[in-house]
């Protein structure tokens, strides 16, 4: 499980000339980075004093992140499976007819389950984002710039699961379901700009 593996040693894989793990187990990564983050700081809130007021906010955040952290944990692997799957059906027999149907037929399903998996990636980012404003505009600011890392890296892991979802999209042959994936990595880089512009607007002024 690459989830399991040292940083070194996965950034050693992700550094080789293999193909996985590539950009979209990177952008659930650090999505998982960003929970982490945020969830921290909601907790370096949850007990302090002068945050009463917060705490029941607080520990609701730190519960979402924590859900959303072992989500995008699990999506390091899914997305490297995914990719693994569009390599299994391209080495499909071709030889016939039939083997052809078969071989287009699951390079499509394999295709479009590898730009599935980074839109769910892209859709917690979003999410965090969101959990990201809340712990820097309410939370303890001594953690606000740990919060605002968060931030940083859910919008990296948004746009670059967005990306993929793109690059998968283009291979489909369905126009419905392609125009659909590209106009939701499209509504994803918008919201993940806005989103880090919000949640740092109060940090940063």
């Amino acid at each position: 499980m690459l989830a399991e593996q040292s940083i070194l040693k996965y950034l050693e894989r992700t550094a080789s000339a293999e193909p996985v793990p590539g950009g979209g187990s990177a952008a659930a990564l650090c999505g998982a980075l960003a929970a982490a983050l945020i969830e921290m700081t909601a907790r370096l809130t949850l007990d302090r004093k002068g945050f009463e007021a917060v705490r029941t906010e607080m520990a609701a955040i730190a519960e979402t992140a924590a859900r959303l952290r072992g989500r995008l944990a699990e999506a390091i692997e899914r997305d490297a499976d995914s990719y693994r799957g569009v390599l299994a059906a391209l080495r499909l027999p071709k030889g016939t007819p039939e083997e052809r149907a078969s071989r287009a037929r699951a390079i499509q399903q394999a295709t479009r389950h590898a730009a599935e998996v980074p839109l769910g990636v892209a859709q917690a980012a979003l999410e965090l984002l969101e959990l990201g404003g809340a712990v820097i505009a309410r939370g303890n600011p001594n953690a606000a710039s740990d919060g605002a890392a968060g931030v940083l890296a859910a919008r990296a892991a948004a746009r670059a699961a967005a990306g993929n979802v793109r690059i998968n999209a283009r291979a489909l042959e369905e126009d419905t379901l392609r125009n659909e994936l590209l106009a939701a990595a499209a509504r994803i880089e918008a919201r993940a700009d806005a989103g880090e512009a919000a949640a740092l607007a109060s940090w940063r002024s």
